[in-house]
């Protein structure tokens, strides 16, 4: 009788840490295509006198526009993710509406991509990367990324999330989730 009291002691023991495994930290639904620009600066004629980069806690912005038509993404508490995008492109320049480089040759390539989760909104800020070799990004703007995020995300709540999709190469970033709240209607 000992035997199956131990394993029954044992599964309710070990419930509680799958039932945390299991629950959803954070979800995106949408995202936000990359600026490089938050501000431009005007002297007194009205000139341009210089511009403030659109820096998200700590990560530099891509040198040209891009968009993002569709995305979705759900960081489990363990520190799983799975997010899937379609159409993150080039919404400027000669590679317009592609998701393709030009190479130095004159060719284009394609590029990867990787997801960050950062759950502090004050400096010192914690990235919590996905694989940095990332996942290709398809010619026009798809990717799937399924992975276990390098750093846990915090163990009691990420109150202020940032999720973003960002450049294998230069670790810029693209596209910025839009977080989704559950409806407690």
């Amino acid at each position: 009788m000992k035997v199956p009291s131990l394993l029954l002691l044992a599964l309710v023991a070990l419930t509680p840490l799958s039932a945390v495994a299991d629950e959803a930290l954070v979800k995106f639904d949408g995202a936000i295509g990359a600026d490089s620009v938050s501000a431009a600066h005007q002297g007194a004629a009205g000139t341009a006198t210089g511009v403030t980069l659109n820096i998200v806690r700590g990560v530099q912005p891509p040198a040209q526009l891009w968009r993002i038509a569709d995305f979705e993404a759900e960081v489990m508490a363990d520190g799983r993710i799975r997010a899937t995008g379609r159409g993150l492109v080039f919404a400027g320049g000669n590679t317009i509406g592609t998701a393709l480089v030009v190479t130095p040759t004159g060719g284009t390539a394609g590029l990867n991509v990787f997801a960050t989760l950062i759950c502090e909104n004050i400096a010192p800020f914690t990235e919590r990367n996905t694989n940095p070799k990332g996942v290709p990004l398809a010619a026009n703007g798809d990717f799937t990324i399924d992975d276990v995020l390098s750093s846990p995300p915090p163990r009691s709540s990420c109150a202020t999330p940032v999720l973003l999709i960002r450049n294998a190469g230069n670790r810029n970033w693209f596209a910025a989730g839009i977080q989704k709240f559950e409806d407690n209607h």
